[in-house]
């Protein structure tokens, strides 16, 4: 004898089925309510999980473009150090001096009675 039998007969009257159907009720109205918990928190845990992916792809998206402007931002300073010196080397050889000088050390280039002697050691003058 697992299990206890009932010695208590039910009574029949009308009480006892409306409380009856009113405890049916009572018993769906629960299921239902189980269910609509459960149904809305599968929505806020993948609601979350959404949020969250999309917010970690965002912070490494925004990490790779922080980089990549700093390594543009050096980038630029080199470039514009390099646009000086171009520019500094655009005057000086808009000077006619500069250029005869570089035109004698570089390409052996003399005026009427000078003579040029090469020496191995020297460096160029720019």
């Amino acid at each position: 004898m697992t299990r206890k039998e009932r010695k208590v007969a039910k009574i029949d009257s009308s009480y006892m089925d409306q409380y009856d159907a009113y405890m049916q009720r009572q018993l769906k109205k629960k299921k239902r309510l189980l269910r609509r918990l459960v149904l809305f928190s599968f929505i806020v845990f993948l609601t979350i999980g959404s949020i969250t992916t999309y917010h970690l792809k965002q912070r490494n998206l925004y990490a790779d473009k922080q980089g990549q402007y700093e390594s543009l931002q050096k980038e630029l300073a080199v470039l514009k150090s390099e646009e000086k010196d171009l520019q500094e080397e655009v005057k000086l050889l808009n000077d006619e001096e500069y250029v005869l000088q570089i035109a004698k050390t570089n390409y052996f280039f003399t005026e009427k009675g000078e003579i040029v002697f090469k020496l191995p050691d020297e460096d160029p003058s720019y």
